[in-house]
This record gives C-alpha cells, structure tokens and sequence, in this order.
C-alpha cells in the first residue's frame, strides 16, 4: 500500500541509551563497544540501497567522558541535547515518511513521535524485536534504549517526555519476535499496557497473525521498529543480543514487506547494529604503523 511522498533518510548513530560493553566480550574496551552503535549506523548507510533520498545526519557526540546515571536514566543530558536536535532536523525538513538508520533502539522515538504528531495519530507500531524495551527510569537497567516503547508511549522521564511531540496508545502497538523479557516486572508491565506479542514461531511461516492485528489496529499507517537482535544468532550475529530461536532474516524480509500490502508505512526504524568484526579490525588498524 505504498503512496508517494518526501521520504528522508535519518542517520542516528545514538550510543549513549546503551550500557552494553560487558556482553560483547571480545572487545576489549568497553569505550569501543559502547560506541559500536554509532559504527553500526555508518554502516548501514553505507550498505544500504542509495535511492536518492535526502539524507539527515543527527550530530551525535562520540566523546567517551565518565557515564552518569541521572534521575535513572544513563547519560541523560546527552540523550536530551541530542534529541532536541534530531527533532529539529525533522522540523525543518518536515518528512511525510522516515528512514532511520541507527544507533540503539531509543531512535525510533523521535522520528515515531514525530509521524504520530504529523498524522494526528493515525498510525500503529510495529516493534520487530527480541525485547519489549519498556523499561522505566528507576528499574535495575538504566539504558534508555530499553525505555523506547514507553517513552514512545509517554511514560517516563518528566524532562524526555516533554521534548517529544506526541504519544502513541498502548492499544496501536504489536511486537513480533519478541522472546526475552530479562525481569519478572516487564512481563507484568507489558499486560498492564494491554500490548500483545507474537513469539517467533507465530510468524515463522506466515504473516497472518500480523495481517489480522493489523485489520484491527485502528490506523491506516504503520511504523516499523526492526531491531537487528530479533534475528536468529544461529543464522547471523548482528546485534548485542543473541537470544536463541530467533527469527530467519527472510521471515523478517517477509514480514515487513507483508504489512506493506496491508498498510502505508511511514516509518521504518532499523536498530541495535553492533558491528562486533569491524570493531576489531579497526582495533587492528589502529595499532599498525603509518596509520596511527
């Protein structure tokens, strides 16, 4: 069901909503594998489809200085000034439909906050991903990547929540591929919100399950959050998470292009890339002669 319309293509390397480095063990420093996020994102500019669309680089710090948790939420301030200047971009280039390319899962909420604004809420969320990520400030995780879902819904921190331009129902989102919950209180917090889930299994040889969501979600657009850790570290490790039983990439590919026919998508979000090979080599690279 695809309309035409100024599509941009957001590169939004965000690392800081991270605190991953102990589960990527073979990089050494955890400085790099903080920050593999935001290779992962220039990577998947480079590899994806160049189809002329404007391009928007959100100015994302890769300094390293000492990472402060404030009001619950790691790196807090930094997570602010770059949201403001994400938004700020989408603004000016006032997009009818985004791409976005990061960085952890926490940048599908400014582009998704953006299209429920613009669309006065006529759209549904689909998060395609191992995690529910509806973590709240004060849990026992204080990455703000895992509070994408909530702060997409507007829950959460006061001064985060008050940057982002609207809120999306509990009752318009559907996660797929969703298999670790990490905590006891997140499978609880999830049926509080009412946010049904479809494990791997259910879409594994068919898209049905998500056809027949889609037919009540209320909405004739959708937002598409891909989280590279849904995918089947049995087939390919592309992420921090490498949950067994995932999904194939084809059923991936399937499914996406399966809610295309169904709904207009607006948004599309591919995230949580964690580059493990290239870090090393660049690792490598730095420690050669004649090209320190």
């Amino acid at each position: 069901m695809e309309k035409k319309g100024s599509v941009i293509r957001l590169i939004y390397p965000q690392w800081q909503g991270g605190n991953v480095a102990k589960w990527i063990s073979e990089i050494k420093n955890p400085a790099d594998a903080s920050r593999g996020y935001f290779l992962g994102a220039r990577l998947l500019d480079f590899l994806a489809p160049d189809n002329g669309q404007e391009k928007l680089v959100v100015p994302v710090s890769t300094e390293v200085v000492e990472r402060k948790e404030k009001d619950g939420i790691l790196d807090k301030d930094i997570i602010i000034r770059q949201t403001r200047a994400a938004l700020s971009m989408l603004r000016v280039s006032n997009p009818d439909k985004i791409v976005t390319l990061g960085g952890e899962c926490s940048v599908s909420v400014v582009p998704f906050t953006y299209l429920a604004e613009k669309y006065d809420n006529d759209v549904a969320v689909i998060w395609i991903d191992a995690h529910p990520d509806i973590t709240l400030p004060g849990d026992v995780y204080s990455g703000y990547h895992a509070m994408a879902v909530t702060a997409c819904m507007g829950y959460g921190d006061k001064e985060i929540i008050a940057e982002l331009p609207s809120r999306i129902a509990s009752s318009k989102i559907l996660f797929v591929g969703l298999r670790n919950w990490e905590r006891k209180e997140i499978i609880v917090r999830q049926k509080q919100y009412g946010i049904p889930h479809l494990a791997p299994k259910d879409v594994a040889q068919n898209s049905d399950a998500v056809k027949c969501w889609l037919k009540t979600c209320g909405a004739s657009k959708v937002l598409i959050h891909f989280d590279m850790d849904v995918l089947d570290p049995s087939e390919i490790v592309a992420a921090v998470g490498t949950d067994p039983e995932g999904m194939k990439m084809e059923e991936v590919i399937r499914v996406i292009n399966d809610i295309a026919v169904e709904k207009e998508i607006v948004g599309l979000t591919i995230a949580e890339p964690m580059p493990r090979t290239a870090i090393r080599i660049k690792d490598m690279l730095n420690r050669l002669p004649l090209l320190k």
